[in-house]
């Protein structure tokens, strides 16, 4: 990939044509443009053809344009068509006339094919009419019409322009740009315009600069997008809480889901919950099969499990599942209620890989070593398994060739350990030519305290949490071990630049040429879109970050340049094409999710290339048509982001040994729950580059700080914990915690019912009725639901509730089912407790 590198200067008359817009055509409608005098801007005007789509490399050489046969807007078609053009004009002249004029003639009519075609045109806006001629420069159109000027007449039917024909300046006037750079010929030799065509447009500091195309909004969560690959281009996406909706290539959404599992899917409305549905993906044979694949959260008793389940598409419509179908292929038990994993994919082998977090909780604590080094569990691994042909039998087999399927201290579903939490993942489709690269699995890991990481996942292989975090040792005594022989990331980035890394796609598809073999993925927290390209050489990788495109860069139609904050997903289409899904308020019930195409402003395939007849679609359910809501933001200036140092995979066996940070960065969570609960939130500036230009998120309900604020209240109130308090100021419902070491972020619950303080009984306790307490008591995390009496009895306490069952919804314990108040079957060694935190566990 080439990079077109901006000056920070304005390009040659760029002020005059601000003054010229400003004194021709009023000012009002210019004052956009007149604040990019307050900072400089780069160019103006922007490769552009005449169909409103960037210029391209011609498949066919030219034989007439020949000037624009590397880069241009005409194909070998067009230059034939404007070649016999060229002929019909001079066969009106005569033999002096052709010698005369037949240099300016090809000139003038392969101006169509110049990369600025749409700017010499006045094409740039689709809503304005456009020229017939294009825009010439003053001295070159004064030396045609003095010369050839009655071509014109057989070069148009613009009866304005031909009605002064006869007056040299008045005819001049009408054909010239407002900018005297950009006509013809000048723009030819202009040095800032033509010697970096078709290279991706970056800045002074290499930003790349990108835009999007809106291609789905009004989404709560969205977090997955994927396609059947069955030759009909719909594509699939998956919102948190349980539902798949189906899009059709022309984007219009049916109305009735393909997949609605939310009333067993297991998730809350709360900012940065990570349970409930993950991740799908399509049976590399679903054409012929119809299977389809699942990774969802749910809760049976007091556990909450991962389940991989298949359903099969319904035999009476093709865009909806037959939910009765569902069976159960895997499900593991999930310590904690965070670390979730949710990837599915089918590598090129045809057996389905399965991507499951470490369990939860802070550092992998389960075991001498942490799940993730724990061969024997599937929690902190990547896992391979084979689901072909399983109508009968088994519902799943264990592939011949899996690492580990003759270690007997290992699951033989295992293909790579030593994972903490890999948040999207996806096989490089190698190139389309060479395919080079292709079967790659790339993996963003979300990181603990310091460093995100991307790893190419390989069979067999440890990739060290939770002896290593990116780069740097994190158990220092298990980092030392030297039969650890785990992988190195290809690449690290550390917590200044964003706390959640969002793994992403290789480019392959065939629309933006310049885009191919480039890493894009970006981060949830800071919003950042990021690249990584391969040195050949060397074998490293180099960073890039992606900046929305500024002034000009996306003034194509239908073309956007921001995007809400928090990146939740990438998506490939069944053409390859790139996507992201983000949100502006990190939710399950929040619908301000956003699906966004990727797309380089500077160079596109050729025409016809990339085109592709969809499989035609039985469509029962009703269609919403698509709207799209974002808006073009006209950005001529950006502030400083930090620098980024790319941290890049080391030769040899050669490893960074820093030891953990004495004082641990805040939890991502935390930090979002922070900012969304601030007063002030609509002006909070996240700790982030200006550089992708993204929307601020929605100010919470009311009761999203609520639980802060009784926190503090806390405070003031549980220094004596076990004495009385005056009724009027305690409120039915309100918890405190009750200990012996003095912590206040665990205890026995305590709840406060009509005038005095009672305990609450075991029985049905679980993680949702804990949340509740955690949450009155300003603590966004529940690390334990606690029984039998683990804080010690409240001997000298009425038992209160009862039986309680809760949805983790609720604002008070009274506000769940429960027995009745003083009502119970238990004693005091079954009081319930709590462990809560303000960091993720």
């Amino acid at each position: 990939m080439e990079l077109l590198l901006l000056s920070p200067q304005p390009a040659p008359g760029y002020l005059q044509f601000l003054a010229g817009l400003l004194s021709t055509r009023g000012a009002p409608g210019y004052l956009l443009l007149l604040a990019g005098l307050l900072c400089p801007m780069p160019v103006l005007s922007h490769p552009q053809c005449l169909d409103f789509k960037p210029p391209f490399r011609p498949v066919q050489e030219l034989t007439f344009c020949v000037q624009y046969k590397d880069f241009g807007c005409c194909d070998s078609a067009r230059d034939s068509e404007l070649m016999s053009a060229f002929y019909r004009v001079l066969g009106n002249l005569d033999r002096a006339g052709y010698e005369r004029c037949a240099a300016h003639v090809q000139d003038i009519l392969c101006q169509e094919c110049s990369p600025y075609a749409a700017h010499l045109f006045d094409a740039e806006d689709p809503s304005t009419p456009v020229r017939t001629i294009a825009g010439l420069c003053m001295d070159y159109c004064v030396d045609v019409w003095q010369k050839c000027r009655s071509i014109f007449q057989y070069m148009t039917s613009d009866k304005e322009l031909l009605a002064l024909e006869s007056n040299m300046a008045k005819f001049c006037r009408q054909l010239a740009l407002d900018d005297s750079d950009y006509c013809f010929p000048h723009l030819l030799v202009n040095t800032n315009l033509n010697k970096n065509l078709g290279r991706v447009i970056a800045d002074s500091e290499g930003c790349l600069q990108l835009c999007l195309e809106e291609v789905a909004n009004s989404l709560r969560n969205p977090v997955a997008m994927v396609h059947a690959n069955d030759g009909t281009h719909r594509f699939f996406v998956a919102e948190q809480v349980g539902l798949v909706w189906t899009y059709l290539p022309d984007k219009s959404r049916l109305e009735k889901p393909f997949l609605n599992i939310s009333k067993a899917v297991l998730t809350s409305p709360w900012e940065g919950d990570e349970r409930g549905f993950l991740g799908i993906v399509f049976h590399p044979n679903f054409k012929h099969n119809g299977k389809v694949y699942v990774y969802y959260s749910v809760e049976i008793g007091f556990d909450e499990i991962i389940r991989i389940s298949e359903f099969r598409v319904s035999s009476h419509d093709m865009n909806t599942v037959d939910h009765s179908s569902e069976r159960i292929i895997l499900e593991v038990e999930e310590p904690a209620s965070n670390h979730n994993g949710g990837e599915l994919l089918f590598g090129f082998d045809g057996y389905l890989y399965i991507f499951i977090g470490d369990g939860g909780m802070a550092g992998d604590p389960f075991g001498k070593f942490g799940n993730a080094q724990n061969k024997s569990t599937l929690l902190g691994k990547v896992l391979r398994i084979n689901v072909n042909h399983n109508d009968h039998g088994p519902l799943y087999k264990i592939p011949s060739d899996n690492p580990f399927i003759n270690d007997p201290s290992a699951r033989p579903e295992v293909y790579a350990y030593g994972v903490r939490n890999m948040w999207r993942c996806s096989f490089d489709r190698g190139d389309s030519l060479t395919k080079e690269g292709k079967g790659r699995l790339f993996c963003g890991d979300v990181g603990q305290n310091k460093y995100e990481e991307v790893d190419i996942v390989e069979k067999g292989k440890n990739y060290g949490w939770r002896a290593r975090e990116g780069f740097s040792c994190y158990d220092k005594k298990l980092c030392a071990n030297s039969s650890l022989d785990d992988v190195l990331p290809i690449f690290a980035y550390p917590h200044k630049l964003g706390k959640s890394v969002t793994g992403g796609y290789i480019y392959r598809g065939c629309e933006y040429p310049n885009l191919n073999g480039l890493y894009i993925f970006g981060d949830f927290m800071s919003g950042r879109l990021m690249t990584l390209k391969e040195n050949r050489d060397t074998g490293e990788w180099q960073y890039h970050e992606i900046c929305m495109g500024t002034g000009q860069t996306c003034v194509f139609p239908g073309l956007i340049n921001n995007y809400y904050q928090y990146i939740i997903s990438f998506a490939e289409d069944e053409a390859g094409e790139l996507y992201f899904m983000s949100t502006g308020f990190p939710s399950a019930t929040s619908a301000t999710g956003v699906v966004y195409k990727i797309v380089d402003p500077s160079r596109r395939a050729p025409p016809g290339r990339c085109r592709f007849h969809p499989t035609p679609v039985k469509v029962k359910s009703e269609t919403t048509k698509f709207v799209p809501k974002e808006k073009l933001i006209i950005k001529t200036a950006t502030t400083k982001r930090p620098k980024v140092k790319p941290t890049v995979k080391t030769s040899g066996k050669t490893r960074t040994t820093a030891q953990p940070p004495a004082s641990s960065t805040p939890d991502w969570v935390v930090e979002l729950l922070k900012i969304l609960r601030s007063p002030d939130n609509s002006k909070a500036h996240l700790p982030t580059t200006a550089r992708p230009t993204t929307k601020k998120p929605p100010r919470p309900k009311k009761g999203g700080k609520s639980g802060e604020k009784r926190g503090q209240k806390r405070k003031d109130k549980t220094s004596g914990q076990h004495s009385r308090q005056n009724s009027s100021e305690v409120r039915n419902g309100a918890v405190r915690l009750a200990n012996n070491q003095n912590k206040q972020d665990r205890g026995r619950v305590e709840i406060f019912i009509n005038g005095e303080w009672g305990t609450v009984c075991d029985d049905l306790w679980n993680s949702r009725a804990a949340a509740v307490v955690c949450r009155q008591l300003g603590f966004p995390y529940v690390v334990k639901a606690s029984k039998q009496a683990e804080f010690g009895e409240g001997q000298s306490l009425p038992i209160h509730l009862d039986d309680l069952e809760c949805t983790g919804k609720e604002k008070t314990l009274l506000d769940c089912k429960h027995k009745g108040v003083g009502k119970h079957n238990c004693t005091h060694k079954e009081d319930a407790g709590v462990i809560c935190s303000h960091k993720e566990n």
